[in-house]
């Protein structure tokens, strides 16, 4: 697929989440790392598993079938192969997808009762060795970008020309999945970040992205000036449900959907792609929603959010035929 009307880009980073497990001592399972031990005999692992947001917001995208092109890059590993697996057995086409002779870069995951922290190992891996994608953006009905990508060299410049294009010629969403770490310089991730959002015609972000990213504003004040500028803005607040701030400044929210919560890695990236896949079939890929036809939207992403947090992985599931 080299582009269509009704496909999306997804622009960013495909990398390895380590996600600790708690597993018998005697376990000797493939793919768990070093761990210690506790005093139950039972020690922490780690697993390794494909992810980094936009990978997660394409395989979605094309679990809920929206035809969906990854530009990234995959490095030369064997990490890189089970991410390739992951995206293809998914639909996904990979044909922009450039391939460094690298290692892959790593997220360790931290979770937490406050949400899902981050330690990473980014330098001189493949995962940010992707060059810019203007001209081909112009051919997609969405451009998603954000995250990591939108923040790393050289990668980030490849996202931000990418994004000023597709701002001209196509919808582009933004989800700025802010993350911090020690190797990631945090005035001017959050610069970038935030130019980003400025460009965007649709802004995705969690209460905790916006904080980082305008300290000293309610998230709920920056959401509403956005969106009076003639963007649609989704803000998701976890167990709080979403709302959704149409261009002009009408809200809507919705409650999150009651469920048995296993996991939370990946929710917001469920989220984001129910989001863009209910854009691309029932709103036809604009930005100027009704508050009813907004709610529709929240309701959809939040029951394919949903379908992630029941389980262990974060392959999401519709709840219907989109």
């Amino acid at each position: 697929m080299t582009g269509r009307a009704d496909g999306v880009l997804v622009l960013g980073e495909a990398l390895i989440d380590l996600v600790p497990v708690t597993g018998c001592a005697t376990d000797e399972s493939a793919g768990a790392g070093s761990g210690s031990h506790s005093g139950s005999g039972e020690r922490e692992l780690e697993r390794a598993q494909p992810g980094g947001a936009p990978a997660n917001v394409a395989v979605g995208l094309a679990r809920l079938g929206r035809p969906v092109s990854f530009a990234g890059a995959l490095g030369s590993d064997g990490f890189a192969r089970a991410i390739e697996r992951r995206l293809t057995d998914a639909g996904v086409d990979l044909s922009l997808c450039a391939r460094p002779r690298l290692p892959t870069a790593l997220a360790v995951a931290a979770p937490g009762p406050a949400g899902n922290g981050y330690h990473f190992h980014l330098e001189s891996t493949a995962t940010f060795q992707f060059p810019p994608r203007e001209a081909e953006s112009t051919h997609f009905g969405a451009v998603y970008a954000g995250g990591l990508a939108a923040v790393v060299e050289p990668a980030a410049g490849a996202v931000a020309a990418t994004a000023r294009m597709a701002a001209r010629h196509s919808l582009l969403v933004v989800d700025p999945n802010v993350r911090e770490d020690r190797t990631i310089d945090p005035a001017r991730g959050h610069q970038l970040l935030r130019e980003l959002c400025e460009l965007a015609h649709v802004v995705k972000a969690s209460d905790e992205d916006l904080r980082r990213l305008w300290p000293d504003t309610d998230p709920d004040h920056s959401c509403r000036k956005l969106a009076e500028e003639g963007r649609l803005v989704v803000l998701t607040r976890g167990d709080r449900g979403a709302t959704a701030f149409v261009p002009g400044g009408a809200s809507v929210s919705v409650p999150a959907v009651a469920v048995e919560v296993v996991n939370t890695i990946g929710a917001g990236d469920a989220f984001m792609a129910g989001v863009l896949a209910w854009l691309g079939t029932e709103g036809g890929w604009q930005r100027e929603l009704s508050p009813d036809r907004a709610g529709a939207m929240l309701d959809f992403a939040s029951q394919i959010a949903a379908s992630v947090v029941t389980q262990t992985g974060t392959e999401p599931t519709a709840p219907a035929q989109v």
